[in-house]
C-alpha cells in the first residue's frame, strides 16, 4: 500500500467524535476525517453520513510534524456535477436573471447590463457592514450598555 500526501486509500472508520472520525488502515496507520472533509453537503452530525466499522475511501491531504494523517472522503470523491453549469453559477433557475436566482446576492443597483468589479461589491459591502454596525451599537446604547457583566 502506497501511504503518502495524495494517494487514495481504503480504510475502516474506527471511530466517531463530534469533529471529525478517525480511520484505521490495514499496517496499523490511523488518520483523522475532519467534519468538513466527509461530504460535499453541510454535515451537522457524522453520524449520519458514517458508521463504526464501515469501510471508506479516503485521500490523504497532509501528514504533519508528529505524524497525524490528516483524511479527506470528499476528496477522495468526484465532485457532484450539477445537471446543468448554469444553474452550479447561480443555484437557481437556469434563465433568470442574476437578481433573482437562488443563493446569489446582487445589489439592486447591480442589475444593470453593465457589470459591478470586485471592488465596488466589496465597497458596498463594507458600507452594508458599517451601516448595520453603527445600528447595532446605537440600539445597545439605547438600553444601557452592553450585556456582558448582566446575569
Amino acid at each position: 500500500m502506497e501511504f503518502g500526501v495524495g494517494a487514495v486509500l481504503e480504510g475502516k472508520v474506527t471511530g466517531i467524535t463530534k469533529f471529525g472520525a478517525f480511520v484505521s488502515f490495514p499496517d496499523g496507520k490511523t488518520g483523522l476525517v475532519h467534519i468538513s472533509e466527509i461530504a460535499y453537503t453541510y454535515v451537522n452530525d457524522i453520524r449520519d453520513h458514517l458508521k463504526e466499522g464501515q469501510m471508506v475511501q479516503v485521500k490523504v491531504l497532509g501528514i504533519d510534524d508528529n505524524n497525524r494523517i490528516n483524511l479527506s472522503i470528499k476528496k477522495a470523491l468526484d465532485p457532484p456535477r450539477p445537471a446543468n453549469s448554469r444553474q452550479a453559477a447561480g443555484g437557481g433557475k437556469p434563465n433568470a436573471p442574476r437578481s433573482q436566482q437562488r443563493g446569489s446576492y446582487v445589489p439592486k443597483q447591480a442589475v444593470s447590463k453593465e457589470p459591478i468589479t470586485f471592488e465596488d461589491r466589496l465597497k458596498q459591502f463594507m458600507q452594508a457592514s458599517d451601516s448595520k454596525m453603527s445600528e447595532l451599537n446605537r440600539h445597545i446604547d439605547k438600553r444601557g450598555g452592553s450585556r456582558r457583566g448582566r446575569r
